[in-house]
């Protein structure tokens, strides 16, 4: 009971920053899934959009719940700066990563195509022409008349100049 007493400040804010994460969370996903519906994006689209703002909104909570519990700053720094340094380091290795995931993102919102249309792809030097299969997190599945698949990184495909050669209809390369 004296716990509770004597960091009734601190329980009351982490109940609060709980409920706006909560509240904060399900506004995103009712504003994602209406983006999507008036869209025609695809469900596993939106729910790869989702679990990026989920995890954002978890991060954030992190980051309040360490204020409002007045963790030592200078333990948290230590620690910090040390995970820090080790993700600058893994991102600068392999910044085509986070490049990817972003673009990943701007494929939802901005949608040049869709899964299904045919495209063709102008690269000097490995032109490709194939249907789009799937658009995932870091790479679009792409299919070619040969039935070959070829995994394409998000960040490449709005890199490069891409023609819709044919809407998505029945008649596909993989039917």
């Amino acid at each position: 009971m004296a716990f509770l007493n004597d960091h009734r400040h601190e329980l009351i804010s982490t109940l609060v920053m709980i409920v706006i994460i909560i509240t904060l969370r399900m506004l995103a996903k009712e504003a994602i899934q209406r983006f999507s519906r008036d869209s025609d994006v695809l469900e596993h689209r939106s729910n790869l959009v989702l679990r990026h703002v989920s995890a954002l909104l978890v991060f954030i909570c992190l980051v309040a719940l360490v204020i409002i519990w007045g963790v030592e700053t200078k333990s948290i720094i230590g620690t910090l700066s040390a995970v820090i340094t080790v993700i600058g380091v893994a991102f600068f290795a392999q910044w085509s990563i986070l490049s990817n995931i972003t673009s990943g993102v701007l494929l939802l919102f901005n949608f040049p195509f869709r899964i299904g249309d045919i495209i063709r792809i102008h690269d000097k030097d490995f032109p490709i022409e194939a249907e789009i299969e799937d658009i995932r997190t870091f790479h679009v599945l792409l299919r070619t008349q040969q039935g070959e698949i070829i995994t394409y990184p998000n960040n490449l495909l709005l890199q490069k100049g891409v023609t819709i050669v044919k809407v998505y209809s029945d008649d596909t390369y993989g039917e």
